[in-house]
């Protein structure tokens, strides 16, 4: 059953007419990002308990006051420079960027003082619900359409998982055809010249170029290359349907991230990783080291709730991947990366992660990436 939003159902059916089966690709980008139906870029993506499904940010502040002990380390690494930029793609309505401001000028005022946040964001709707949240950091925060020089961090949570994909399979590749009025997969040779994740590449091209000294990190959910099965999800209302053709432009459509193809991108861009770990991992590393006395025995129930959502590995702390890459590393940290190979010591959050490249071309995190979480699990397409 091929069911959705109406104008956008004809967009992609006039498509195929004029042209002939489309990739998966070029459909998932319609779905999600058509300017005006897409489900994120018309504003229609609900997210946390009432919405389509749950992620760090829906736990509530606590993800972000994590991450501003992350970002704070980064700036002392970089020299505590004065114009230290927190670029963010995917930032939704805005709340992770509201939570790391108000901790780090709690927190961290010299820090504070020091940033800029800067949100990546190319749709309006979603750039007026940021600027809601966000009325009390508006002298703090600006928005661009694409990604410009900076020097600082780039941080993204499940950004990558939103990307367009191909459907590619034992030599053939899943096209979008019509049968009738109903949108159906044909199988079509395919073709080798352009990768299954390509956007994620470009992505990370981009982003590198861009990056003149600092830190990306990405949290996501995924597979190294060894452990890696395409995966499509579709989900609306906590709920899994079984076909990417239902409510097109009203249903969230994910797929896991092949983490190792992105690295080999990365490396070939000038970036070196940093790190890589499950999220349970990341954060009791920035616990440990650096908010040890802000989250002790003392803190409050709904705080320790929210800490044992992101962390406990039948939630969300074994279900998601961090990725640190690095680019003009500070004397300190090219004398860590110089005498220890197990350089994703230098940042807090990797303290307790093993080495990095042999859980991105091995099948070192097989224990934990099978775990499924209401975002992480769903049906192949």
């Amino acid at each position: 059953m091929t069911t959705g939003n109406s104008a956008l159902l004809e967009i992609i059916r006039a498509e195929i007419q004029n042209r002939g089966p489309v990739s998966f690709a070029w459909f998932m980008q319609q779905a999600l990002y058509h300017p005006e139906h897409g489900y994120y870029s018309s504003g229609r993506c609900a997210i946390g308990r009432d919405g389509d499904y749950f992620t760090n940010v829906s736990v509530g502040p606590l993800f972000g006051q994590l991450l501003a002990a992350q970002f704070a380390e980064i700036w002392e690494r970089l020299d505590q420079i004065d114009n230290f930029v927190i670029v963010e793609q995917g930032a939704h309505h805005g709340d992770f960027a509201r939570d790391v401001l108000e901790s780090a000028s709690k927190r961290s005022p010299n820090f504070f003082a020091a940033l800029r946040y800067r949100i990546i964001e190319p749709f309006a709707v979603l750039q007026d619900r940021q600027l809601q949240t966000l009325q009390l950091f508006c002298d703090k925060v600006e928005w661009r359409d694409s990604i410009e020089p900076f020097v600082g961090v780039h941080f993204s949570n499940e950004l990558l998982d939103a990307m367009p994909v191909r459907l590619i399979g034992h030599g053939g590749e899943k096209f979008v055809d019509l049968d009738g009025d109903k949108l159906v997969f044909v199988e079509r040779p395919a073709r080798d010249d352009i990768a299954f994740n390509q956007a994620a590449l470009d992505w990370i091209e981009n982003v590198a170029a861009n990056l003149r000294r600092g830190y990306i990190i990405a949290v996501d959910y995924g597979h190294p290359r060894d452990e890696f099965r395409p995966s499509v999800q579709v989900r609306a209302q906590h709920r899994h349907l079984d076909s990417p053709f239902e409510q097109i432009g009203h249903a969230d459509i994910t797929a896991h991230v092949e983490w190792t193809s992105i690295v080999e991108r990365a490396e070939a861009c000038g970036l070196d990783v940093t790190g890589f770990t499950d999220q349970h991992h990341f954060i009791t590393g920035i616990l440990s080291e650096l908010l040890r006395d802000e989250f002790s025995n003392e803190a409050d129930v709904k705080t320790k709730r929210a800490l044992q959502t992101l962390l406990h590995p039948e939630m969300l702390g074994r279900s998601f991947q961090v990725l640190a890459l690095q680019k003009g590393a500070s004397a300190a940290d090219a004398a860590v990366s110089s005498t220890d190979s197990h350089f994703a010591a230098a940042l807090a959050g990797f303290k307790f992660a093993r080495e990095p490249q042999r859980l991105l071309l091995s099948k070192g995190l097989a224990d934990c990436s099978r775990v499924t979480t209401a975002h992480g699990s769903g049906n192949q397409t």
